[in-house]
């Protein structure tokens, strides 16, 4: 083989992979859970109120506050079924 056709040879398929690369869609990033940044302040208050609760560790106010408003919602739900 001639290196000069070698070397074209690269040249032109090196050319056509940068081609189709630049046409294919470019893998966009995914969001990373609960850490992701996040735009609305009541959604970032409350991954910091989580975030608070999982420092924490055993104290779970936050939970204690869940299960005090489901219960409130739970009678309520009671009282306009009657």
């Amino acid at each position: 083989m001639d290196y000069n056709k070698v070397t074209s040879y690269k040249i032109g398929m090196k050319f056509i992979t940068t081609i189709i690369k630049n046409f294919m869609p470019k893998e966009l990033p995914k969001p990373v859970g609960r850490w992701r940044i996040e735009n609305c302040n009541t959604k970032m208050n409350h991954k910091v109120d989580l975030s608070n609760e999982d420092h924490c560790g055993p104290c779970g106010q936050y939970a204690l506050e869940k299960i005090d408003t489901t219960k409130i919602k739970n009678k309520d739900n009671d009282e306009d079924q009657k």
